[in-house]
């Protein structure tokens, strides 16, 4: 008989089964990226994460006796239904066992939830900013898990979802790029260039981790700015920026971050980052030892992946030339070091025009992920 028990998060031992249950599930699997444990433990601490000064949340486990067969995390952000007028609640960290009744109870346990706190919808898998991974895959699962920017998901977690009367809220593209055949078009760079001698565009570049770590407060401003239109913005608080970005600097070239800016505002930013995921697979605890900090350093130097999370000018500065130049950019950011292969992470269908460039380049759409939604 399954039963659900809510995670006491004062409790190591709640806590701990929470946060290792898809090591057991995925154990062995090639294409999964563990994360790390402690940090998983940080989303649960609610004297810790800046999530919890504002919103509410708990985090549930479904037991088959003294087994753990599931877990899912339930969030009510206050803010986001407060900017959007909404009665919104969102699930996130969902795992299971392949059993469409532990899917049930877990959902049915969410749904009680979110009914006590008068909230009218559900949908996720939508974490605790919008810097987590969105949704679940449904396409391109044979392919690597890209750090633990993007969920990863066992195939039958879209089909629990369908058998529950969730239906489709958005999709998120992932793009594959072939870093030898990535080239602009000829017309793209010529707008490029002349935005560039017009003067009014400029392109900021770090040099080194020092400099980019002055900037990491403003960069993650611009950030929150920039996607002010997008369906799942909400204003964070400094707090959430500065936790966001708080180990930017650690897994980051400096050469490959950049900010735009028009007449000295900021107005776009391109966040690459070479793809650290080989180190984490070769340490699969999920600890942060020594070792696999030194692991992680080698990685940054060596991977052949650059991966493109972050990737943004706003809507109304599009038109002038600042998606000309921002495409310039990322061209010239893949091919600036030993990158092999690049993907495009993360790119919401809402987000029309972009995917439109982005398919013009000839880039390769390989991955989907999903987000639900249901009346509840």
């Amino acid at each position: 008989m399954i039963t659900i028990r809510k995670v006491d998060t004062k409790s190591r031992k709640d806590v701990n089964e929470f946060v290792d249950l898809p090591f057991r599930l995925f154990k062995g699997v090639s294409q999964w990226v563990p994360p790390l444990k402690s940090g998983v433990k940080d989303v649960l601490n609610r004297d810790k994460h800046p999530y919890h000064e504002h919103s509410d949340a708990d985090f549930f486990l479904a037991m088959d006796g003294d087994e753990v067969v599931g877990r899912i995390a339930v969030l009510e952000n206050r803010v986001y239904n407060k900017y959007h007028n909404k009665k919104q609640a969102s699930f996130y960290l969902y795992d299971s066992v392949d059993d469409q009744a532990v899917a049930d109870k877990l959902f049915e346990c969410a749904f009680d939830w979110s009914h006590k706190r008068g909230l009218e919808y559900l949908l996720g898998p939508k974490g605790f900013s919008p810097f987590d991974g969105y949704g679940f895959q449904i396409e391109g699962s044979e392919h690597r898990q890209m750090m633990n920017m993007m969920n990863y998901n066992k195939e039958n977690y879209p089909r629990f979802m369908e058998n529950l009367g969730f239906t489709k809220v958005v999709d998120w593209i992932s793009c594959y790029a072939e870093i030898a055949k990535f080239n602009m078009p000829e017309k793209v760079q010529t707008v490029a260039n002349k935005v560039r001698e017009q003067g009014k565009f400029k392109v900021h570049q770090f040099k080194t981790k020092s400099e980019l770590n002055k900037f990491v407060s403003r960069i993650g401003d611009a950030y929150n700015k920039t996607f002010v239109n997008n369906w799942e913005y909400y204003p964070l608080t400094q707090k959430e920026v500065d936790w966001a970005f708080k180990d930017l600097t650690f897994v980051a070239l400096p050469d490959l971050i950049k900010i735009i800016t028009y007449k000295d505002e900021i107005v776009g930013f391109l966040l690459a980052f070479p793809d650290i995921s080989a180190a984490f697979q070769r340490h699969p605890r999920g600890v942060l030892t020594p070792a696999l900090i030194l692991d992680i350093q080698r990685e940054v130097k060596q991977s052949k992946w650059i991966e493109f999370n972050g990737v943004g000018v706003l809507p109304e500065y599009q038109g002038f030339g600042g998606n000309a130049l921002l495409f310039d950019e990322i061209e010239k950011t893949a091919k600036s070091h030993h990158f092999v292969h690049g993907e495009l992470t993360n790119i919401a269908e809402t987000a029309v025009q972009m995917r439109k460039d982005l398919l013009n380049l000839g880039v390769k759409p390989y991955k989907n992920h999903r987000i639900f939604g249901k009346n509840i």
